[in-house]
């Protein structure tokens, strides 16, 4: 990148400040990088996808160019320089983003995603191929993108530095559960953006409601020491739902 990285290592007793307690549940998206279960989101600034037509047409110019040859290295730099400043813009932004809910909240839950098998390959292999592989790569590549990972890392150190916590808590069911009545269905959230529920017609933002939801299963992982998942309601209490 033409550029100097400067490591700088310090020791230093670890006292956390006094916070004011505070607990937030988070769920990531890809329209929206993350939304908090008070309300409050953070839209995605997708770096590679805004560089990536001005990337392309660097990468054809290259391709067209003689090997080695005078031209060739100057494109190569301008190809390094463009992926050194996707890289510090997505490192920008999560910084920032991490700092900014670390500062606010004491406690925070999110969701337990794998994320090297929600960013592997989709087209699987010769015996057994990936299904809507199109879709899939899409949604990979908007993960990498944004860098959910190194955003869990960066909030979870951010967050201990200041006497509080990352927890993370079981994903099933925080998409599809009502927080108002707690039906369980896939119907809830017939588009990825909003969310109804099919039986008291509850609706919101469907990333809100699986903050909230996220939240939820937290507290009741903290309070009984399980998994915290959202599960679905029984036949029986559902039956009772509707009857009501």
């Amino acid at each position: 990148g033409e550029k100097w990285d400067v490591s700088i290592q310090t020791e230093y007793d670890n006292i956390p400040p006094e916070t004011t307690p505070s607990e937030v549940g988070i769920d990531m998206g890809v329209k929206r990088f993350a939304t908090l279960s008070n309300g409050e989101f953070f839209e995605p600034i997708s770096p590679f996808k805004r560089e990536q037509e001005k990337l392309a047409k660097l990468q054809r110019k290259l391709a067209r160019q003689k090997k080695e040859s005078r031209n060739s290295r100057k494109t190569k730099r301008k190809i390094t320089r463009l992926y050194r400043h996707i890289a510090d813009s997505r490192r920008d932004f999560l910084h920032k983003t991490s700092t900014q809910i670390a500062q606010n909240h004491s406690t925070v839950f999110v969701e337990d995603l794998k994320v090297s098998n929600m960013s592997a390959s989709a087209a699987g292999t010769k015996e057994n191929p990936g299904k809507k592989v199109k879709q899939k790569r899409g949604l990979n590549r908007s993960i990498l993108d944004q860098g959910w990972y190194g955003f869990f890392q960066m909030l979870s150190y951010k967050l201990e530095r200041k006497g509080g916590k990352l927890i993370k808590v079981d994903s099933r069911n925080t998409s599809r559960t009502c927080p108002q009545c707690g039906c369980v269905s896939a119907e809830n959230r017939k588009t990825q953006a909003s969310f109804a529920c099919i039986h008291c017609g509850y609706h919101a933002n469907a990333d809100l409601v699986g903050a909230i939801n996220v939240l939820r299963a937290g507290r009741a992982r903290l309070a009984c020491g399980k998994s915290g998942a959202v599960r679905p309601l029984s036949a029986g209490t559902q039956r009772d739902l509707l009857q009501h």
